[in-house]
């Protein structure tokens, strides 16, 4: 790899920080002191760098375990996409009482997507954080979040994955595949965004995606979901989409409006409809064998430490949402919240109900019936909040 290549993934990882800055902390006291130092906004300080490699050097050392974490977001991105990783990184320390050591991978460093699902099943790494769709090829079982207009809304999805049938019907399978789900976190709905230049007029109903080119990942169930809408589903890779929607090879795509603004999409999108289809959901996967080697406190610890993160990352959503639309409002990007009637035209058009998605259910659940009480659990209300859309 060139220097230039390393410099540009580098500051990449690091965003909107001074890079001289990043560059001399990091030669001076390592990469992980400089990207805990970048989000803290002390790179300019002397002492508090110091300070930061003093504990990390200290933590690293009294540790018994080290557990690497991939994930394909840079420090700093939870203010407009709630990632977290900073918090699992700093609960997993404390609650395991300093007897793990948490270095992580972020911004792509250690690979994104299938990449790093790949890493924990083999137990390259120990965890890594993906898209439930990225995590699909290795787990089917959570490709049911996909079905359209079941747990789309916030809420319902938490409800669902806190669930005591989840945990049954599809943990149960996750770990059958060498994984162990630490916690499935929120982002927020999927949106229905319209790029510049096409018209400039929202997706209201069904009706007004008829013919569009859609762009959508390598979701079967995405993929049937947009045709059941009447739009022309349009595969495209995550990291050409930018170029298709530029160019009109794609004229909308579906990433929460969090994802929209954090991958630089602000700029090429007029309208952005809030329709929640379906979650745009994440996990933070461990692998499972690596898991169960550690003593049981350890485990307790972990544990612990995930579902603190996850009621983090749930009270961090709506700060997360605001600020990725305030960002996104300047570079004039519009938004549209469907009316209850509309929403009911989505759901009617290509809702979880149709008889097109049940051999979908008996695939992935393993019955109609074991669907169904997923689909009562992501109604009923359970022991957390959150806020929607």
């Amino acid at each position: 790899m060139t220097n230039e290549s390393k410099e540009k993934i580098t500051i990449e990882l690091v965003g909107d920080v001074n890079r001289r800055e990043f560059f001399s902390a990091a030669a001076k006291f390592g990469a992980t002191t400089a990207f805990v130092a970048a989000a803290a906004g002390t790179l300019g300080s002397s002492d508090a760098l110091a300070q930061t490699a003093q504990e990390e050097k200290e933590r690293q050392s009294a540790a018994k375990h080290t557990m690497i974490i991939g994930t394909a977001y840079r420090i700093g991105t939870t203010r407009s996409y709630p990632i977290m990783q900073l918090n699992l990184k700093e609960n997993i320390q404390n609650l395991t009482n300093g007897q793990v050591y948490v270095k992580l991978g972020p911004g792509g460093q250690l690979g994104v997507g299938t990449k790093l699902a790949e890493k924990v099943q083999s137990g390259t790494i120990q965890a890594a954080q993906h898209s439930l769709s990225n995590f699909a090829p290795f787990a089917p079982a959570v490709d049911m979040i996909n079905l359209p207009y079941w747990c789309g809304e916030n809420q319902r999805f938490t409800n669902l994955v806190t669930s005591d049938v989840w945990n049954k019907e599809v943990v149960s399978r996750v770990e059958a595949k060498g994984f162990k789900p630490l916690f499935f976190f929120c982002i927020d709905p999927r949106t229905a965004a319209k790029r510049r230049g096409l018209d400039d007029k929202p997706f209201k109903t069904p009706d007004d995606l008829k013919g569009i080119k859609f762009r959508v990942p390598g979701s079967k169930i995405l993929q049937q979901f947009y045709r059941l809408l009447g739009a022309n589903a349009t595969p495209v890779a995550w990291g050409e989409t930018p170029t298709a929607i530029k160019q009109g090879v794609a004229d909308a795509l579906d990433p929460a409006v969090e994802a929209l603004y954090a991958f630089g999409f602000k700029d090429i999108l007029s309208w952005v409809t809030f329709n929640r289809s379906v979650p745009d959901s994440q996990v933070y996967s461990c692998n499972l064998a690596w898991f169960n080697s550690l003593p049981k406190d350890v485990q307790e610890g972990i544990d612990f430490a995930s579902e603190v993160t996850f009621a983090q990352n749930l009270a961090q959503v709506p700060a997360s949402r605001a600020f990725a639309m305030a960002e996104m409002a300047k570079a004039g990007v519009k938004f549209y919240v469907p009316t209850k009637g509309e929403l009911a035209q989505w759901a009617e058009a290509a809702g979880q109900q149709r008889k097109e998605w049940d051999e979908w259910k008996v695939k992935l659940g393993g019955s109609i019936k074991n669907f169904d009480m997923m689909y009562e659990a992501a109604q009923t209300q359970g022991r957390y909040y959150v806020h929607d859309v």
